[in-house]
């Protein structure tokens, strides 16, 4: 089946085509007769009941810095329009960003959204993966500095972080004399006005942080992301360095008890941060990793994420 394909998203102007995952999801979308829409969050509006978004048809090609040709601008109706909407653009998860969701909801029961707007708003990275506590190191989330303090009695080095921070921002490991937590929780406390997040530093974050995808809630790859000298974040966008790798039992095990619930809110692409076999996230905003995963593992994750999504249109819609 062709589908009309519109790709919520960052400039495509600004972005490296080398490794990123939304740009490999419209070159398979592509490949496959589907034609594509690009446009901003911010090009998203509302008016006498209809959802619909300023966009571009495009065409894409694998050539850096020459990746894509744009058509006129267009409006478009998303629920008569459109088939299926890549919600892709990079968090912060702002107010910005649940206000998309808001408006995506609206039309997700006559067009699929990938992912599902709804548990994309209910399923922040930091927060969600708190259904799933036996799996993850020990974990606070306050704006108290007695707690915190407590909380680096109790287990020497610690890790703060933004609630809702992305891509390694904002991480930072205290060690066992407790330098600087005073006034790291002081900065955070006048940064954010959310709780921030401690959790007990994993020492073997030095063998890597491994990145797992989930396409509808089975495994379709990891790759393990070691940091940079001097660093204790592996995101490869803070200069982590991806290695292969495979899944050991407990990974697995981390791995099946996530896949139902995720399948479940319609989270059909799916990134989790598993350190020495803690879990410590659960990526559903704008996950990456599958070009890494399809260079060492020789798959196809875009035709995997592709073939869940026209299953998924080709099912029965509840009524």
């Amino acid at each position: 089946m062709s589908l009309r394909v519109a790709v919520q998203m960052d400039p495509l102007e600004s972005i490296g085509i080398a490794g990123d995952s939304s740009f490999a999801l419209m070159i398979a979308a592509q490949s496959r007769g589907h034609r594509l829409f690009h446009y901003l969050a911010e090009d998203l509006g509302y008016e006498d009941g209809r959802v619909r978004a300023n966009a571009r048809p495009v065409k894409v090609r694998q050539v850096e810095g020459d990746h894509f040709a744009a058509g006129d601008p267009v409006t478009l109706d998303l629920a008569d329009d459109i088939d299926v909407i890549l919600m892709r653009q990079d968090p912060p998860f702002d107010i910005g960003y649940i206000t998309a969701t808001y408006l995506l909801e609206r039309i997700a029961s006559e067009t699929l959204v990938v992912n599902d707007p709804r548990s994309v708003r209910d399923a922040p990275e930091k927060l969600f993966v708190l259904d799933f506590a036996r799996f993850m190191p020990p974990t606070l989330v306050t704006r108290s500095l007695v707690e915190l303090r407590a909380f680096h009695a109790k287990h020497g080095e610690i890790v703060m972080k933004p609630l809702h921070g992305n891509a390694g921002a904002a991480v930072f490991r205290i060690g066992r004399d407790g330098s600087n937590l005073a006034a790291l929780a002081e900065l955070f406390g006048a940064v954010w006005r959310e709780p921030y997040i401690a959790q007990a530093f994993l020492s073997a974050v030095a063998d890597g942080d491994k990145r797992i995808v989930l396409v509808d809630g089975e495994v379709a790859g990891a790759i393990n992301r070691r940091p940079g000298k001097g660093e204790i974040r592996s995101n490869l966008a803070a200069g982590g360095t991806a290695e292969v790798t495979d899944l050991t039992t407990r990974e697995r095990e981390i791995c099946a008890a996530l896949g139902p619930e995720l399948k479940r809110r319609g989270l059909i692409f799916v990134g989790i941060d598993v350190i020495g076999g803690h879990l410590t996230e659960i990526n559903v905003t704008s996950p990456t990793g599958i070009v890494s995963i399809d260079k060492f593992n020789g798959s196809d994750t875009p035709a995997m994420i592709w073939n869940a999504i026209e299953a998924r249109l080709s099912a029965p819609r509840a009524i």
